[in-house]
């Protein structure tokens, strides 16, 4: 019985075998030319559906860079010179004539690119929209194609340029918020085949690996504040001629960057311009590293009183000038011997007051002050290219330099630094990472926690002698706006060139608060070799009540002590579109 069943087994196999044999001989010998004939009429085409890279928006939604559906238009001498049996054969003459005006190219460039001997592939144009693409695809030319890409647009143009980066020829991001999270913006590319007949027609379509769309980045800014403070700092390079400038507006409450400004900046939207100028626009907010003069001064204060070295009302014999090791300091005024308390020494930055203040604390605590304002260490803020400044330890001092690191020389820090630890005074002594992405996805980004570095009743007596910066006789007087509880410090350092402080380059500072019983915004202003003026009292601080008198009444904030001016607190209409 089972040999009988294994003998129908094999028989079968046989028979099916046999089948199989016939079938292909028929197919080999009788239908082998239309089989050929098929197969030559039909192909596959593999193409990769480009992904769309995220969105980037501010606070409120306002798209800040977008990706367009676009398209690259390729072209193939060698078609266009022997075009496929039955396509209408096209001059390459014909064909860069009708193409010149859709690409913007210039006829010349698109003939000598079409007629490059022993080519079949030149790239005749990158980025061109959607509608012009889908024209030259109607025209149907021989040796003419074109690859979808995705074309990333900066709406608000120059503004927010070195913060939001930019992207290379390679779709990824070169700068900013674009490189950072760039695996975040990019999504993944999907796959698509398509099979075609003879006749060219589809037919059939299939998704073999769907794209996959990049993330939406929210960020902190305000694009309405930041296009103002785009418009202050084109004032300051208007009328200075520096050879840069920055600015920060930052919410002390939660350490939030509202808007983010530098000048010189760029479009973004200009390929060529991102060619030339990747290099040479840096983003001074983080990267600029810098003395910053007396606006250093309210750290070696802070430390101070904290420690209970000093009060506010404490008052130091001021002499005209001090000797250390050989180097006499002096103050931007000549004066006799004089009278000032703490809080008047940072009225009129007095440097030999600063020098005073930190003698008594020593170099060591100092030293450690100084690292727990966040000094010497990068912010951490979400940005790339952040300097961490040049901050010697005590151990690395020179006789000199408690001379000099009092009142802001002989060290380095950048203007985020700057802005985050005057953040921490107007927040009551709380140190925080700056903030500059809020969600990630929709997906809200935890606030940074924050660390207490000095008490609140020292932050507030910090505030209220930073008060008298602003007051008459202070050093910013002039940047005073009527009703307005401001605070601030000026700042003015020589700047080193070939290892010596040069006599004519300054940066120019000023970092104020407002209101200062309870601040809600902290600016940050810094300008890099003003010309014609050097002090920060004359070039920054003005800056800072622009942006001041703008923002306030914009963000509805009170920014009076009580009561308040009802003119003060009129909403701001934007001075630009």
């Amino acid at each position: 019985m089972i040999d009988r069943r294994v003998g129908l087994l094999f028989g079968a196999f046989l028979l099916l075998l046999l089948v199989g044999l016939l079938r292909t001989s028929y197919l080999g010998l009788f239908r082998s030319g239309a089989l050929r004939a098929a197969a030559a009429g039909e192909h596959v085409d593999s193409v990769t559906i480009p992904a769309v890279r995220g969105t980037i928006t501010d606070r409120n939604g306002t798209v800040l860079a977008l990706s367009e559906s676009a398209a690259n238009i390729i072209g193939d001498p060698l078609l266009i010179a022997h075009p496929p049996t039955g396509t209408t054969r096209v001059a390459a003459q014909t064909i860069a004539d009708k193409l010149a005006p859709l690409l913007n190219v210039p006829v010349f460039t698109l003939l000598k690119q079409l007629t490059t001997p022993n080519s079949g592939y030149q790239l005749l144009a990158t980025n061109i929209p959607q509608a012009a693409a889908q024209r030259i695809s109607a025209m149907q030319l021989n040796g003419i194609s074109e690859t979808p890409v995705q074309h990333r647009v900066y709406p608000r143009g120059t503004e927010g340029a070195q913060m939001l980066g930019w992207l290379g020829t390679s779709t990824k991001g070169l700068g900013g918020v674009e490189y950072l999270y760039n695996s975040v913006l990019h999504g993944s590319a999907g796959l698509r085949r398509i099979v075609n007949a003879g006749n060219a027609q589809v037919v059939s379509v299939k998704t073999v690996r769907p794209m996959v769309p990049g993330k939406t980045i929210q960020l902190t800014i305000d694009a309405r504040l930041q296009s103002e403070v785009e418009q202050v700092l084109a004032g300051v390079g208007q009328q200075y001629h520096p050879v840069g400038a920055t600015a920060i507006v930052m919410n002390p409450d939660n350490e939030q960057i509202l808007a983010l400004a530098n000048w010189p900046t760029f479009n973004p939207n200009d390929p060529m311009t991102n060619r030339i100028l990747q290099h040479a626009t840096p983003d001074q907010a983080v990267g600029l590293s810098y003395e910053p003069g007396s606006t250093f001064k309210a750290v070696t204060v802070a430390g101070a009183l904290q420690d209970k070295l000093v009060t506010p009302n404490t008052t130091f014999t001021i002499p005209s000038y001090l000797n250390y090791y050989g180097k006499l300091i002096h103050d931007a005024e000549a004066h006799g011997t004089e009278q000032l308390t703490v809080a008047q020494i940072l009225k009129v930055s007095s440097n030999i007051g600063a020098d005073l203040i930190g003698s008594r604390l020593g170099k060591k605590r100092f030293d450690y002050w100084v690292h727990r304002f966040g000094f010497g260490r990068a912010t951490g803020v979400d940005l790339p290219g952040e300097s961490a400044g040049i901050v010697p330890h005590y151990w690395q001092y020179s006789g000199v330099s408690m001379g000099t690191l009092p009142f802001g020389q002989g060290l380095e820090v950048t203007p985020i630094q700057l802005a985050t630890a005057y953040s921490a005074i107007a927040d009551g002594g709380v140190l925080r990472k700056p903030q500059i992405v809020e969600s990630i996805g929709g997906k809200r980004i935890a606030a940074p926690k924050g660390t207490r570095i000095i008490s609140p009743q020292v932050a507030s007596e910090i505030r209220d002698m930073l008060r008298g910066v602003l007051a008459d006789g202070g050093t910013a007087s002039g940047a005073a706006i009527p009703g307005y509880d401001l605070a601030g410090k000026t700042g003015t350092a020589n700047v080193v060139v070939n290892g010596r402080y040069s006599k004519t380059d300054f940066m120019a500072s000023f970092v104020g608060m407002v209101p200062a019983s309870n601040p809600k915004l902290v600016v940050a202003v810094v300008v890099d070799d003003p010309k014609n003026q050097v002090y920060g009292g004359s070039v920054a601080a003005p800056a800072f009540q622009k942006i001041v008198g703008w923002a306030v009444p914009y963000l509805g904030i009170n920014p009076c002590v009580s009561p308040c001016p009802q003119s003060a607190l009129q909403p701001a209409m934007p001075s630009t579109p």
